[in-house]
């Protein structure tokens, strides 16, 4: 059992808090210890490691940690070569990917990508960048930058690449937006021989189901009712489904209960319009998990 354990990378930083979210969602609780980089969490067949996301794809590549959590972003950044076991779209402040964007002072005579040969460009994502820059035939110096990324230009860069989620902060530094360099979601992932062993490969794909399970369920209750037999065609019209509605016999023969599942902001909607078909006793659920 000693050599049965899973090497898990936990991301630090501005993930940190919305990875133990998830994870206890998904029924692995883990506590950050003050000064301490190794999380405990509630399963003896894992032993946690926290560490910038920036830096995990790297140390999974190497083989310190079996598996990490991190960002596309950082993935490509490092070229990392790991195996993605999959995606998950959460971030630190919402469920949408983040934006690397390549910015300028909203007052810059800078136009279009084109325009930077030559120019300065602070990011902290320099292969990103450099790549980007080829892509589009510009030769331009890019520097390390080693955080408050948008108060450089004008005065010490030209430009930045720089991660956005709502644009607030770019926006409040009087900084325009003039391409997307990368869309990144989130991503659980593999050193490509740990993925290989079986029992680690079994784990890791355990984890891996749980988790989208919970991220599958965000957004989404249940719904179930009873329902007269002669007005379940009406009811199941109004009813739009994750799948086909369950429909149960009950002890009445005239009667069956109906159990679907809905988008949370569509039930004011749809509930008036189940009783108003003949639905009664309608009761809504929290779902935690959804496992296709």
């Amino acid at each position: 059992m000693a050599d049965n354990v899973l090497k898990l990378g936990v991301p630090a930083g501005s993930l940190q808090e919305a990875t133990a979210e998830l994870m206890k969602k998904a029924g692995y609780t883990i506590k950050f210890q003050s000064r301490s980089y190794y999380p405990e969490i509630d399963d003896p067949e894992i032993s946690c490691l926290l560490i910038r996301a920036q830096e995990m794809a790297r140390y999974v590549e190497q083989g310190v940690l079996d598996a990490g959590i991190t960002g596309h972003d950082w993935i490509a950044e490092y070229e990392a070569d790991i195996h993605e076991v999959c995606e998950l779209v959460f971030s630190k402040v919402s469920r949408r990917p983040v934006r690397w964007v390549l910015c300028v002072p909203n007052n810059s005579p800078i136009q279009s990508v084109k325009d930077l040969e030559g120019k300065r460009i602070a990011t902290e994502a320099v292969g990103l960048t450099k790549r980007y820059l080829a892509k589009h035939g510009v030769t331009a110096h890019v520097e390390f930058s080693w955080g408050a990324t948008e108060v450089k230009p004008p005065v010490l860069a030209d430009a930045i690449v720089e991660v956005t989620e709502t644009g607030s902060s770019l926006r409040a530094n009087n900084l325009r937006i003039l391409d997307e360099v990368l869309q990144s979601t989130t991503r659980l992932i593999a050193n490509k021989a740990a993925y290989s062993d079986p029992w680690k490969r079994q784990k890791i794909d355990n984890m891996a189901l749980m988790l989208k399970a919970c991220l599958a369920a965000e957004g989404k209750v249940g719904i179930m009712m009873n329902v007269r037999r002669s007005d379940l065609p009406k009811v199941l019209r109004e009813l739009p489904a994750l799948q086909t509605p369950t429909v149960s016999s009950l002890s009445d023969p005239d009667w069956v209960d109906v159990n679907t599942i809905v988008n949370e902001s569509f039930v004011r909607v749809i509930v008036p319009q189940l009783k108003a078909a003949g639905a009664r006793g309608i009761v809504e659920y929290q779902i935690t998990k959804i496992i296709d």
